[in-house]
């Protein structure tokens, strides 16, 4: 495949509130998908981001880490 246009990459991670952020952090389930957000984020000519490599597997295989969920999410802790 290929990447959408400069300016539809742009308007994406505007409505994600990437745009005004001082820093992007981009995850996935294990980190390997994340790297295509990055290019992403270079081809719409936005600051560079940050790979956060654990992603989702090394963030839940801690249980005192907080997790968001639901349609309007609130964090809690997945300790109990």
């Amino acid at each position: 495949g290929s990447f959408r246009s400069a300016d539809e990459l742009r308007e994406r991670f505007a409505a994600l509130g990437a745009v005004e952020a001082d820093e992007v952090i981009v995850y996935c389930g294990s980190g390997v998908t994340a790297c295509h957000d990055l290019l992403a984020l270079e081809r719409a000519g936005l600051p560079v981001g940050a790979l956060y490599p654990g992603s989702w597997s090394a963030w839940s295989a801690d249980e005192t880490r907080p997790i968001t969920t639901g349609e309007q999410p609130q964090a809690t802790s997945t300790s109990t």
